[in-house]
């Protein structure tokens, strides 16, 4: 099994824009190793006597209908708004 390195861990945090302290890099990197190492274990098992299955209960969509109701008072949904800008909701930009 591939361990993994401290500078893969920094690559994800960058790639992930997380600012990470030495010592957050060093636990993330036990912590990423254990993972690998538990989910390894998991690979060494024999499962060729296993039925297949998709999951552990045959439910179907338990989603509820989707339907468009027609709501007339905005002013009731935007005084729940931090911000708001012409009648909608204002939110950060959350793409550099």
């Amino acid at each position: 099994m591939a361990d993994i390195s401290r500078e893969e861990i920094v690559h994800i945090a960058k790639l992930a824009m997380l600012h990470l302290t030495d010592a957050e890099i060093d636990q993330y990197t036990q912590d990423m190793q254990e993972i690998l190492s538990y989910a390894e274990m998991i690979n060494q098992l024999d499962t060729s006597d296993t039925d297949e299955t998709i999951g552990a209960v045959e439910q179907k969509n338990v989603f509820r209908k989707d339907e468009i109701i027609t709501f007339e008072n905005r002013d009731i949904l935007l005084q729940n708004a931090p911000t708001q800008e012409e009648g909608m909701f204002e939110i950060p930009k959350v793409i550099n």
